[in-house]
């Protein structure tokens, strides 16, 4: 047997990336590999992408919305059970993307869909996106996996993909949007359990193989020690936002006591310089802010912590603390 099937029945993304990330990295190359998945709600961005710029990470959180940053390039793409993931790996000298995209084609064919791939990443049908694809490759293996849009909420791409407009400059990259549709436009009979099951068997024909398909578990992580520490590594904070691209972020109000203009920097998604020009007659505020901020996790907690603290360490501008601290955690 020269190939191997794998399924994962849990919806969480974490997990799920893991266990991709354990395949590429843990298994013998000399397979051909298929792992087949789908993420409850969730924004996946790309390796070198800043969450803060393609993200409504607000409302994210608010709606329980999972962020997971992936190993492979690309942009950022909202999932939910209505979406597939596939992904193929094999050792680099048999890697082939055209026989990638042509298995799935060929799986959608059976199903009366016509789709088309459309330059290197994406594939079509009646000219609208309904798959995206990422690839990575290291020194004896390579991966290619993607998405196949069946029956998700579309309309949940614009409320998570639309980050509020911030004056915020990233060297991260930017994604690019396309005009999409889900595959039951095409068929509605087509779902999760129905195209996974044809990939699996357009898969196998593809190479002349029989494979049982091994069906993964959350319990695996118990079992599997390389995969917990795939899974621990993949829900830190440090690799979701920490690993973002430097950015800097301007900010602007007047306030009845004075106008705050402030310029952050940050690097690994801490704050690593600050700069406040303001006509407040509270220069101490200033310096405060300037000296403090630094390393702070450039995110809505820790500043909601660090702005209970300087309360608390200056009580006479508490007043002043309390509402600039309101709006500045608001602009984050």
């Amino acid at each position: 047997m020269s190939v191997r099937i794998f399924t994962s029945e849990s919806n969480n993304p974490w997990f799920n990336l893991a266990t991709e990330d354990w395949i590429f990295r843990d298994m013998d190359p000399s397979y051909r590999i298929l792992f087949l998945w789908r993420n409850a709600d969730t924004v996946v961005i790309g390796r070198h992408q800043n969450p803060w710029k393609e993200c409504n990470l607000e409302k994210m959180e608010r709606d329980g919305v999972y962020l997971a940053r992936r190993q492979s390039g690309g942009g950022a793409v909202y999932q939910d059970l209505g979406n597939t993931n596939f992904t193929f790996m094999t050792s680099l000298d048999q890697y082939d993307q055209e026989e990638n995209f042509r298995i799935i084609i060929d799986a959608l064919a059976k199903f009366g869909i016509t789709a088309e791939r459309s330059g290197r990443n994406d594939i079509l049908v009646d000219g609208r996106k309904v798959s995206g694809s990422a690839f990575k490759r290291a020194k004896d293996r390579a991966f290619h996996h993607g998405t196949l849009l069946i029956g998700a909420d579309l309309g949940r791409l614009v409320d998570y993909l639309s980050p509020a407009k911030k004056k915020l400059v990233s060297k991260g990259i930017e994604s690019v949007k396309s005009r999409v549709a889900n595959l039951t436009e095409f068929n509605d009979g087509l779902d999760h359990d129905t195209l996974t099951a044809t990939i699996i068997k357009t898969f196998l024909e593809h190479y002349g193989e029989e494979a049982e398909v091994e069906h993964l578990t959350r319990d695996d992580l118990a079992e599997i020690p390389s995969l917990a520490a795939h899974f621990e590594e993949l829900k830190d904070w440090n690799w979701r936002f920490g690993r973002s691209p430097d950015f800097s972020h301007h900010m602007n109000e007047r306030f009845d006591w004075g106008e705050m203009d402030v310029h952050l920097e940050t690097k690994r998604g801490r704050i690593t310089e600050v700069a406040v020009f303001s006509d407040t007659l509270h220069p101490e505020m200033v310096e405060y802010l300037e000296q403090h901020m630094l390393g702070l996790k450039y995110e809505k907690d820790d500043l909601r912590a660090f702005f209970d603290t300087m309360k608390t360490d200056m009580p006479d501008v508490a007043e002043l603390t309390e509402e600039f601290g309101a709006w500045l955690v608001d602009q984050i």
